[in-house]
């Protein structure tokens, strides 16, 4: 994804929601909230599989899941758009910092938190 793509997709998102006039629900924490309820929506797409038919799950699946993975994604833009977040750059500051915490040669192959390593 690109910064176009999300700096277009936030213009989008805030012009949608100003013709519904939703912006006075639109705060921080009303944003955070349902960005959680739709990840749990999405998590729902994934319960009771095995590892194995989570991988392929048929094509209806994905499509529901495409679907719960697009309004993630649209409330944590409107989430970065409403605090002036650049998300381009804290993904880009968090994965340098995460490969200081997590270095490839100390944890290729391991699954442990950054502070079960020795």
């Amino acid at each position: 994804m690109s910064d176009a793509f999300l700096n277009d997709l936030a213009i989008q998102l805030r012009e949608f929601a100003r013709e519904r006039d939703w912006e006075q629900f639109h705060s921080p924490k009303n944003l955070a909230m349902a960005l959680l309820v739709e990840g749990g929506e999405l998590l729902e797409q994934f319960q009771w599989l095995t590892p194995e038919q989570s991988v392929n799950p048929g094509q209806d699946r994905v499509q529901r899941i495409s679907d719960e993975m697009a309004d993630v994604l649209i409330y944590l833009v409107r989430l970065a758009d409403s605090l002036d977040v650049d998300l381009q750059e804290a993904v880009q500051s968090k994965l340098a910092h995460n490969r200081e915490k997590y270095p490839a040669e100390l944890v290729r192959g391991d699954a442990r938190k950054y502070n079960e390593y020795d």
